[in-house]
């Protein structure tokens, strides 16, 4: 236990099983319950320890909730690499002596007795400075104040006013005494890359990119690698930072899926891209279509040359066609009657896949996973978005992602795993960097805060990545919502967290679903589906403006590009999410504090008038402060109590910022 017990220490994941994570620059909390008997004053530090061990920062923790032991204080790593902190209590004499003796010698009790304690105490300070162990500042301020405190010639007040104020109180809070250390840890600190936390992705099927129907030919004619490259600068004008293709490997063509995934299938039917294998190749290999190993390496030194990165989607799966069905067929399950068992989600049914099964040969297939990745990261891979991972055993993941971390830190996984949160939380703490979350079905504020509250105290060990829809995801609020539903849901998700992203054609409002299903019809995972994004523009329906300012908006603000920094405000309106995201000046690379202030409707069929109640303390500011409205451009004077307006066909938010009162010009 030692001299003061630690409890609770945060960011430990599992009493330490798995390491915290955190990114480059990133605030990181830390949270411990320390405590000591009786009365006397204590205090807490965390120490960050860089790769090497040596001390890189140290923190006075402070009480947030005095009488209740808990104490927080923030770390910030600025390199990758395996970090660590300690926490180190401590009874802190100095302070236990202040508060008594302006206490008793204000009261005329006990007086010449406190003073003479008091250069006690103090003469630590000197035997500390003399040893080397703090700076010779620190003695002069000290000198002088026993000296004081020895003058009978003042009266006592006189006596005790520099022992108890001034540079020495700031010293000694900053370099305090310390009786009776304890230390906790060192705890591991796996610091990542920034993108592991910020970024914004644009999922897309290269096959459509370029597509086109052609008659004389005989029907459809695939958009290509090359095609796919001509649509990188229009995403990247839209600020995202990540471009995703679902897999572009050779699709088999036994049980081939027809259109809207009917085992009905016509000629030119593409199949869908998570059948992956044929005759060509598995995954380590290119659909003709497509184009060639080459052709790949171009789209993504194009991509690299809009400050790109390159994401692939990987499904550990097989089309009966796959090589490896009949090279290594034990990797798969035999059913009874002698086949090999294709994917079910009851009532759905994917006879065109095959799972993988990792019961009979796991080293072999772990190497050939492995390799396959390898030969991806080799070719400018740098984030794998990765299907269904909570079908594969865990223990495989936790060997994979630590053989990555180790051999390329810089490649990014996140899990599409739409599952039970128990398996989610579980893959963020043995290495997935980011998760697909729930968030494309929470919709009211009560559900928002109860989930972003969820998340913040997940955060050493799982990111959330918030998507409103995906290629096989339409939810009833987004299919009966039309343009406003895909607009709100695009805010919110661009500022409740740091990685956010959408499918291809959420820009154009692709909201009908199919018959029964929460996906959209003519589902592109089973044909093409060519789009022109230009001519939507042009018309004044595209979402591209505004998903450019999101991001835009994201870039230039620091306090969005974090997780934890998070805070909830209340509205008279149940229907109206307001929170807000603050880092101090220190906190944001800029020398000025950055505040980021969100008002959302949360309903797509109805406007909210209404009073906002602000927590002036989070937002970093005082009775009356400026605001800037980042989506329209207005400026507004704000108190607790502001009213708002908000309708969600013309004004579903406001996203403000903060203009603090250091600010000289604006963002």
């Amino acid at each position: 236990m030692g001299r003061i017990p630690i409890m609770d220490v945060s960011p430990v994941v599992d009493g330490g099983r798995f390491p915290a994570r955190a990114t480059v620059g990133e605030s990181v909390p830390v949270r411990v319950n320390a405590f000591r008997e009786g009365h006397d004053a204590m205090g807490v530090q965390a120490v960050l320890l860089d790769p090497s061990g040596a001390e890189h920062a140290r923190v006075t923790l402070a009480s947030t909730n005095p009488g209740l032991d808990l104490w927080e204080g923030t770390l910030r790593p600025d390199a990758e690499g395996s970090w660590s902190f300690r926490v180190e209590a401590y009874s802190d004499p100095y302070a236990t002596w202040v508060h008594d003796a302006s206490i008793k010698v204000a009261a005329g009790v006990d007086v010449d007795l406190m003073l003479r304690e008091g250069e006690l105490v103090l003469a630590r300070v000197l035997d500390e400075a003399a040893a080397g162990d703090r700076p010779a500042a620190d003695a002069e301020a000290a000198r002088a104040a026993i000296d004081a405190l020895g003058d009978a010639s003042l009266d006592p007040a006189q006596r005790l006013a520099p022992a108890v104020g001034g540079d020495l109180a700031a010293a000694l809070h900053a370099r305090p005494l310390r009786d009776g250390l304890t230390l906790s840890g060192p705890h591991a600190l796996r610091v990542q890359r920034s993108r592991a936390l910020f970024g914004a992705w644009y999922e897309f099927f290269p096959r459509s990119e370029g597509a086109r129907f052609d008659p004389a030919a005989g029907g459809w004619i695939s958009g290509s690698l090359r095609t796919a490259a001509d649509a990188l600068p229009r995403i990247a004008e839209m600020g995202f930072d990540v471009a995703y293709m679902t897999p572009i490997h050779p699709i088999g063509t036994q049980f081939r899926k027809g259109r809207n995934n009917t085992l009905e299938v016509h000629p030119g039917d593409p199949g869908s891209p998570y059948a992956i294998g044929a005759a060509e190749g598995g995954h380590d290999a290119i659909h003709p279509d497509l184009g060639t190993i080459e052709d790949f390496d171009a789209f993504v030194a194009r991509a690299k040359e809009l400050d790109l990165e390159v994401a692939l989607d990987i499904a550990l799966q097989c089309s009966p066609d796959h090589p490896w069905v009949t090279e290594h067929p034990e990797w798969f399950t035999v059913r009874a009657d002698g086949s090999i068992a294709y994917a079910e989600n009851p009532p759905k049914k994917y006879q065109d896949i095959y799972p993988l099964s990792f019961d009979t040969d796991y080293d072999g297939l772990y190497a050939a996973i492995r390799d396959v990745l390898e030969f991806w990261v080799e070719h400018g891979v740098t984030a794998f978005r990765v299907d269904n991972p909570h079908t594969k055993p865990v223990r495989f993941w936790e060997q994979l992602l630590a053989e990555f971390d180790e051999k390329h830190p810089e490649v990014i996984f996140l899990a599409e795993a739409f599952t039970r949160p128990t398996m989610m939380h579980t893959l963020g703490k043995v290495g997935f960097h980011q998760s697909y979350t729930y968030y494309t079905w929470r919709h009211t504020p009560e559900e928002l805060q109860e989930y972003l509250e969820e998340l913040v105290e997940s955060a050493p060990y799982m990111r959330p990545s918030f998507w409103p829809t995906t290629h096989d995801i339409l939810t009833p609020f987004m299919s009966s919502g039309g343009r406003r539903a895909f607009a709100l849901r695009a805010i919110l998700a661009a500022t409740l967290v740091p990685t956010w992203g959408i499918y291809s054609g959420y820009e154009l409002v692709e909201d009908v679903p199919r018959p029964g299903a929460e996906e959209q019809i003519d589902n592109e995972k089973y044909e093409f589906k060519p789009r022109d994004y230009g001519r939507a523009l042009e018309a004044g329906y595209s979402l591209e403006p505004l998903l450019g300012r999101l991001n835009a908006i994201r870039r230039a603000h620091p306090a969005l590009q974090q997780l934890t920094d998070i805070a909830f405000h209340e509205s008279d309106d149940d229907q109206v999410l307001v929170f807000s995201k603050h880092l101090d000046a220190d906190a944001t690379g800029t020398g000025r504090p950055d505040t980021i202030l969100v008002a959302s409707v949360t309903a797509h069929d109805r406007g909210a008038w209404t009073t906002l109640h602000l927590d002036l303390d989070a937002l970093g500011v005082e009775d009356s402060f400026e605001v800037e409205d980042l989506l329209t451009g207005e400026h507004y004077t704000w108190g607790e109590h502001p009213y708002v307006e908000l309708d969600p066909e013309h004004r579903p938010a406001h996203v403000l910022r903060i203009i603090h009162p250091e600010e000289t010009t604006h963002a």
